[in-house]
């Protein structure tokens, strides 16, 4: 039996504009595009080798995939065979350096990682935009992770021109990120699933290609302080959808809101600093790379364990296995 085997690395992301509600769920397309952010340094790194075993085996931060969690991983994986013509099974192992559940984008980065080093191994020679789409069925926001630095993830008319772009990489364009960690477990998905039923999602439908258009134009002109404003904006808008869906899902925590109130102190004290929140409690707070330290101990002084980082690349192939 051959043995194939690739390792690739890929950086989570946090949204800007942010995604919300599929409008194909086994396509994971969604119903408008969105802008993200790659966030370095913070990685996944996935080895996975087609041959030498006799059943799929998928082991991700040191537990065996099952259930919805394996599914995820066939559904890129399946896809790969298929355009290979290969009928091996594989073996898969996956670590994050960076706690998942908690709203650094754990899926993001994974199935980034996991798509670019399958097809690696399976001898796909494909564009970043094919990659991406092929990371998408796992998880929505990984084809941003693909593409990295500022992406957009066009929403498309189908499984094919429903894709990420660079917008800008890291060598372009830099930002500082201080991520202030409110754990608390989440599933994206179960809020995905709600919006529809949220009054205000047909809001948010109306005022998304205004955002995604200022959203660009500040990438495009490096308006670090714009960038912020029109994420801070955003997260309010994708949050009252979240919090108005039929089951009430208020993911924010009481360090969420200390983290709020301590950001908006800063800009009082004129500091260029704007929370982002994707879905969980988390909070990102970007600012001008030049004031990270400042806003890094401003949150630090209130208790709550923070990560620094900065613009991240797009996912790549490496020479360290994992196996």
């Amino acid at each position: 039996m051959s043995s194939l085997k690739a390792t690739a690395v890929a950086h989570p992301m946090q949204g800007l504009v942010k995604y919300h509600g599929l409008r194909d769920e086994a396509l994971r397309l969604p119903f408008h595009d969105s802008i993200s952010v790659a966030t370095a340094p913070i990685t996944t790194t996935t080895t996975i080798e087609f041959g030498g075993t006799d059943r799929d085996i998928a082991v991700i931060d040191g537990k065996a995939a099952g259930g919805r969690s394996l599914e995820r991983v066939l559904s890129v994986v399946n896809r790969v065979r298929e355009m290979a013509s290969i009928e091996d099974k594989f073996r898969l192992i996956s670590v994050s350096d960076f706690e998942s559940g908690i709203g650094l984008g754990a899926s993001a980065s994974g199935f980034a990682a996991l798509a670019t080093a399958a097809c690696a191994a399976a001898g796909l020679r494909l564009d970043t935009d094919r990659v991406s789409a092929i990371a998408r069925l796992g998880a929505g926001s990984a084809t941003r992770s693909v593409a990295g630095g500022f992406a957009r993830w066009y929403a498309g008319s189908g499984d094919e021109d429903s894709i990420a772009r660079c917008l800008a990489g890291p060598e372009k364009l830099q930002m500082g990120i201080v991520v202030a960690i409110v754990k608390t477990v989440k599933q994206t998905e179960d809020a995905h699933a709600e919006v529809l039923r949220s009054p205000l999602f047909q809001g948010r439908l109306s005022y998304i290609d205004g955002a995604l258009g200022e959203m660009e134009e500040a990438i495009r002109t490096a308006d670090i302080a714009g960038i912020g404003k029109i994420a801070e904006r955003d997260t309010l808008v994708l949050h009252a959808v979240t919090m108005t869906g039929p089951g009430a899902m208020l993911l924010w925590k009481p360090d969420t809101l200390k983290v709020i109130e301590e950001v908006r102190a800063m800009r009082m004290d004129g500091l260029a600093a704007y929370y982002s929140i994707d879905t969980g409690a988390t909070v990102y707070i970007n600012c001008p790379a030049d004031d990270v330290n400042e806003v890094e101990k401003r949150i630090r002084d209130t208790g709550i364990q923070t990560i620094r980082c900065s613009v991240g690349g797009p996912a790549g192939i490496t020479s360290r296995h994992l196996f």
